[in-house]
């Protein structure tokens, strides 16, 4: 596919996956880490404007020049913004206006492919189309959660469903040794994947299966909610001060369990892999299963022989910088650097990932106690 023929198909999924949202559903913000898809649409456009159309485009004139304030999320270095809770607060401009900008912004981007841009240039278009692959993630998290928490529990078209677990877990040993971790071919990648070093791993096994919500239930049934010697003290104060005693969007009902899902509200499936889950529970659960998560550098190298895609998994591993890990100069150094204080990684994919957005060296990054990402559990013993 052409770096054209990229941008169109990645432009479109996006106008294609709000295809079944109501007016009303674009602009709402329940809490500060949800962002409306109003706001996504218009941010991943401005990423193009800000960082291609009026850098290197001649006698470009921006949509509106309101936008830039608007739908910057966090880099300094473009200019100030508006502050994240408050971008549900913005009935204007309107939806409709919003895709007059995506239509007006593709139309010129496209003549500006036309023109043969260098290398270099098309690596920052490159990133932006990334870029927006995690904005239309981040999209189903975020309508989820609006939806997930209305009385009526409504839905949108989608395709977003985890498949069950038909064959019982096999343990995958992965032997002592050295190891190298790291992108280490031309394809794209992110800068926190770069800095290929090697890594010493002790013997280890790990599930080539995540956990099921049947086992997530036995650990409910078992009291693990209530046995503060499973949990981080951050993690048990979290759970308290937020009368949390199931995963994301459970709810018990005469004795069962449903959870909402885009298809619907429904009686919890046994054999689907347990998602919505914190760090601070996956913690918790391989505590009471006496195991453990496995590193970020343990799930990198046995992840050749396991499938994975269905959740992002947490791992045991801080955020933090490889060897040798350096900034890009300007915004664009913003991407990923600052972030690299307070956060685990996860890695992996989740059913709500833009087709060929992951690989095995892919970085995800939450803080611990997110649940409304596609997160899950895979056990190491």
């Amino acid at each position: 596919m052409t770096l054209k023929d990229s941008y169109i198909h990645t432009r479109k999924r996006f106008v294609t996956i709000c295809k079944s949202l109501k007016t009303e559903d674009y602009s709402v913000q329940p809490e500060v880490f949800v962002s409306p898809p109003k706001w996504h649409l218009a941010h991943s456009t401005w990423f193009f404007e800000q960082f291609v159309l009026s850098e290197f485009m001649p006698d470009y004139k921006v949509f509106d020049e309101d936008f830039a304030y608007l739908f910057n999320s966090y880099y300094n270095n473009a200019g100030t913004r508006v502050l994240r809770p408050n971008r549900g607060l913005m009935t204007r401009p309107t939806v409709d206006e919003v895709y007059a900008y995506r239509k007006y912004v593709d139309e010129q981007m496209l003549l500006f492919l036309d023109t043969q841009p260098s290398e270099a240039i098309k690596d920052i278009i490159t990133l932006g189309i990334q870029h927006e692959q995690q904005h239309q993630e981040l999209f189903y998290y975020d309508i989820k959660y609006i939806l997930g928490h209305q009385p009526t529990f409504p839905t949108i078209e989608n395709k977003i469903e985890l498949t069950e677990i038909e064959q019982p877990s096999k343990w995958l040993k992965i032997s002592e040794g050295v190891y190298p971790i790291g992108h280490d071919n031309n394809a794209f990648c992110y800068d926190n994947e770069m800095g290929c070093h090697k890594v010493f791993l002790h013997e280890f096994e790990i599930s080539d299966q995540l956990v099921t919500n049947k086992a997530y239930m036995e650990f409910i049934d078992a009291g693990g909610y209530k046995n503060f010697n499973l949990w981080h003290a951050e993690g048990w104060d979290f759970i308290q001060q937020n009368d949390i005693k199931a995963p994301q969007y459970w709810h018990q009902i005469e004795g069962k369990w449903y959870y909402y899902t885009l298809q619907g509200f429904q009686e919890v499936k046994p054999n689907q892999p347990v998602s919505h889950i914190s760090f601070y529970e996956a913690y918790a659960f391989a505590e009471w299963k006496h195991m453990r998560l496995p590193t970020e550098f343990e799930w990198e190298i046995a992840s050749k022989q396991f499938p994975y895609g269905q959740l992002w998994e947490w791992t045991n591993s801080a955020y933090l910088p490889y060897p040798n890990f350096s900034k890009a100069p300007g915004a664009l150094g913003e991407y990923n650097g600052k972030f690299m204080i307070n956060q685990m990684v996860l890695r992996g994919a989740s059913v709500a990932t833009a087709e060929g957005h992951s690989r095995p060296t892919y970085r995800n990054f939450f803080h611990p106690e997110m649940r409304w990402q596609f997160s899950g559990i895979r056990l190491v013993k």
